[in-house]
């Protein structure tokens, strides 16, 4: 059995970030172990809710894993909190890269052209150099646009799309940069990227659900990661990931529950099995 470890924060309520990453990618089969940055009552679309950082948790779990001998066949992040984890982070891919692992970074710190509330500058600077460090990179338009220093477009098209991807490739990402929510026909979404040792570009587009829900970047990223964890190369696991984050928001719809609350990625789970081809 595959083992990955995933590196994020964790809401005790709500669906995003390790509430999501932990039961998908175990579904899919794999090993899921996890180092929480933080803890939160709920996810941040609720009021008052409560925080504790646990970034001085990371380096010790850490130094006990060596300590122990552990290796994994894959780490992927998610949300941190500080520019203090992202330094951390570099740190745990330089012990724990190996010839064979995949490093997986979903960058996420902005959408529709703005940083998240608590992030600047100066941490769009660190997560450029973290994704360096990293064999695949997901950032959607918002956060590729920041660590290129390329203007935000919501009205492009697929040269604007291949110059962008271009610019994320010069940041030193080792195997793949893919762009997330890429809209270059009416009604339609998806994923392009390039591979940066050939420079050849690809694109997968997918039905385009008229609505917003909160966590779906987490269930494609964990999607993903699963995939690849599978055996798939990467632009299948693209494509299985995309496909069921879309009967997630279906799924949701029919259930009617608000848009901020995050979507019914359980009730879905066994299509995304069945498309793994179990």
């Amino acid at each position: 059995m595959k083992r990955i470890v995933t590196i994020q924060d964790i809401s005790c309520l709500g669906k995003c970030s390790l509430t999501v990453a932990l039961p998908i990618i175990s579904a899919m089969g794999v090993e899921t172990a996890v180092i929480p940055t933080a803890v939160l009552s709920t996810h941040t679309m609720f009021q008052d809710f409560t925080y504790r950082d646990l970034t001085d948790e990371i380096t010790p779990i850490s130094q006990h894993w060596i300590k122990e001998g552990f290796q994994f066949d894959g780490i992927y992040t998610g949300y941190f909190g500080s520019v203090e984890q992202i330094g951390i982070v570099k740190q745990f891919f330089n012990q724990f890269r190996t010839d064979e692992n995949l490093i997986f970074v979903d960058p996420v710190m902005a959408d529709n052209g703005k940083l998240y509330p608590s992030f600047d500058l100066n941490f769009v600077q660190e997560m450029a150099g973290l994704c360096a460090s990293a064999d695949i990179i997901v950032p959607n338009l918002t956060e590729a646009c920041l660590m290129t220093g390329t203007e935000y477009r919501t009205d492009y098209d697929e040269a604007y799309v291949k110059e962008l991807l271009g610019r994320l490739k010069a940041l030193g990402t080792r195997k793949a940069v893919v762009l997330t929510g890429v809209s270059l026909n009416s009604g339609k979404t998806g994923v392009a990227g390039i591979f940066t040792e050939s420079g050849d570009y690809f694109s997968y587009c997918h039905e385009k659900v008229d609505t917003n829900y909160h966590g779906t970047g987490d269930i494609f990223s964990s999607a993903t990661v699963g995939a690849l964890m599978n055996g798939k190369n990467l632009m299948d696991s693209l494509k299985i990931a995309a496909n069921y984050t879309v009967e997630c928001i279906k799924a949701t719809q029919i259930d009617g529950k608000k848009t901020w609350y995050g979507v019914n990625f359980e009730t879905v789970i066994p299509k995304l099995i069945h498309a793994l081809g179990k």
